[in-house]
């Protein structure tokens, strides 16, 4: 009984969403998240495959790679909302999936970036418990990313593209 337990569990997902608040507008961020080309700011990502100017739409793939090992995954566009929301689906190995949903709000204090990730799998629990820091980071880093772009350009001029 215990280990039927113990399956369920481990079966569950994994949900958390993290706000950060940007005194860039709605536009600045939504350009910043459609430019798959330069994915500098995230603190999971370091680069994509994909060609500068590609935006994505529901059923684009595009590889990326992540921070934590040089094998690439796919990432899949799910919906798209443009100036509110997107939704991926990264598929980075057998026994798990992970689903990242962007999205924007305009309020009286600024633009509200929701950044949530939901975890699948039996991998899960390992999974997350790598990517916690980083993903905590990801909403205030595409503030920062849309509300200094300089810095973002430095970057970019020392990083190379694969």
């Amino acid at each position: 009984m215990q280990l039927i337990q113990h399956w369920v569990q481990v079966q569950q997902q994994l949900e958390k969403s993290y706000l950060a608040v940007s005194s860039a507008s709605v536009d600045v961020l939504w350009q910043t998240i459609m430019n798959l080309a330069d994915v500098s700011w995230h603190p999971l990502l370091t680069s994509t495959n994909a060609p500068r100017g590609l935006k994505p739409k529901p059923g684009l793939i595009y590889r990326a790679f992540t921070r934590f090992c040089p094998v690439p995954v796919d990432i899949f566009v799910e919906r798209v909302q443009p100036h509110e929301l997107i939704s991926v689906r990264v598929l980075p190995i057998p026994g798990l999936e992970e689903r990242v949903t962007y999205h924007l709000k305009s309020t009286v204090r600024g633009t509200q970036i929701s950044y949530s990730v939901t975890l699948r799998g039996w991998l899960s629990p390992l999974a997350w418990s790598l990517l916690r820091p980083y993903a905590a980071r990801v909403a205030s880093a595409l503030a920062e990313a849309a509300e200094h772009p300089d810095l973002l350009d430095s970057r970019n001029s020392r990083s190379q593209a694969w």
